[in-house]
């Protein structure tokens, strides 16, 4: 199962994450999501726990906690949508050529 936590301290990294969910079970993959220009934290990041009954466990008890001195969100992760972007056409703009 794959979950969502808000809400995370910019001091929060990869294995502070990882440490705080394998308390409850084994896991899978722990990361923190950065930002692409400065590196920094964006505050959120997901955990995957391979046994759905210890990541719901982790889920409850997480959710709402102090991780980091922070007040942590922990949710299932929703599947990621796909936004279509990509271009960068349909800017207009004046052209004196």
């Amino acid at each position: 199962m794959k979950l969502y936590v808000g809400n995370l301290s910019y001091n929060t990294d990869n294995e502070g994450l990882r440490a705080a969910f394998e308390q409850y079970g084994q896991v899978n993959d722990a990361s923190v999501v950065s930002d692409r220009e400065t590196g920094r934290s964006r505050g959120f990041g997901f955990v995957e726990m391979p046994n759905d009954s210890e990541a719901t466990k982790a889920m409850s008890e997480i959710n709402g906690r102090d991780l980091d001195g922070r007040t942590v969100t922990c949710n299932e992760a929703r599947p990621r949508v796909d936004r279509g972007g990509g271009g960068g056409g349909g800017r207009g703009g004046y052209n004196r050529y």
